[in-house]
């Protein structure tokens, strides 16, 4: 049996999972005066949490964005633009969902490999 080891565990759920050399995200979001902002701390907190699993946003394999709003895909992209490992990019969804509190616009799911 392989070894399983979860990352900021909770009662509901973990923030990160890792399973044969893959880490699972949970869903990530983060306050802020605006999508682009909360969009800024949610890759930070990737960052974080990929660091504390052995991995980083160049060993991203997808990502999935969920937008509270379409309208701000464009304010969503330019941060994640500055963010992401243009050399190594994700395979990437981005949708439009009610997300689980108004204040939050952006949420954020990314996998990747350790190493």
């Amino acid at each position: 049996m392989t070894d399983i080891t979860r990352i900021e565990a909770g009662p509901r759920m973990s923030q990160a999972v890792v399973h044969n050399g893959i880490v699972y995200l949970a869903g990530q979001v983060a306050k802020g005066a605006d999508t682009k902002a909360q969009t800024q701390a949610i890759l930070a907190q990737i960052d974080s949490l990929l660091a504390q699993a052995g991995s980083s946003k160049s060993r991203l394999l997808t990502a999935q964005i969920w937008l509270a709003n379409i309208a701000d895909f464009g304010a969503m992209n330019e941060a994640w633009e500055a963010w992401v490992d243009k050399a190594n990019t994700p395979a990437r969804a981005t949708g439009e969902v009610k997300l689980a509190a108004p204040e939050y616009t952006v949420e954020i799911i990314v996998t990747a490999a350790v190493g």
